[in-house]
This record gives structure tokens, sequence and C-alpha cells, in this order.
């Protein structure tokens, strides 16, 4: 049986590739909806994290904050509308894709939500 703590360290493995992947694009055409499947691989991980800390009773301090830090994520970036919308205009143009691709990377920046995934990491 898996414990929770090596649960929460694969969701979060899980969601760092995803980051990656985001972060390595080379801003070519088609990769709008990498970007888009790996946001929605993301949103999802979210909110399965966010939930499991609710339900279980974590006492790790750190897990406390992340579920903070994951829940302000999901209530203030959802790009994927704007994917959709830049998909049908700009999908061929690279600096608009390396400009959405770079927005979506700050989003991980703000309250430190990226540097907090790997300290758990590291942690779990």
């Amino acid at each position: 049986m898996v414990s929770n703590d090596d649960y929460v360290k694969k969701i979060l493995e899980q969601i760092l590739d995803s980051h990656n992947i985001i972060q390595n694009l080379k801003d070519n055409s088609g990769d709008l909806d990498v970007i888009k499947k790996e946001l929605l691989k993301i949103n999802g991980f979210f909110r399965v994290l966010v939930k499991k800390l609710e339900t279980e009773n974590f006492q790790f301090g750190d897990l406390l904050e992340l579920q903070s830090k994951a829940k302000n994520y999901l209530e203030n970036y959802y790009f994927v509308q704007e994917i959709d919308t830049m998909s049908s205009l700009y999908s061929n143009d690279p600096n608009r894709i390396k400009n959405m691709r770079l927005k979506i990377l700050e989003a991980f920046q703000d309250k430190r939500l990226i540097d907090k995934i790997e300290e758990l990491i590291e942690k779990l």
C-alpha cells in the first residue's frame, strides 16, 4: 500500500514533469497544443492534491502551505481559454507562443509555487 507521503510526492513529480515540458518548449508551431495538454494535467493534479490534503489529516506544515498555494493557482490562473483563442489565430506565431508560455511559467513563480513543489519532493 502506498503511503500518503508517497502518493503526494508522485503527484508533485508529475506536476514538475509537466512544468518542465512547458519550460523546455521551443515555441514552435503545435506547441500550444502541448502547453494546453500539460496545463490540463497540472490543473487536474492540483485539484487532486488539494482534495487529498483536505480529506486527510496532514500535520506537515509544508503540505498545508502547498495546499494554500495550489488553491491560489487554481483560483487565479486558468490559461486554457486563452490558448484556445490563440490556437485559431496565432498557432504559427513563435513570439505569441513564447509570450503565452512565459506568462504560464510566471504564474508558477507566483507565491513561489514551483519552488515549494521542488522543495517538498526533496523532503518527502
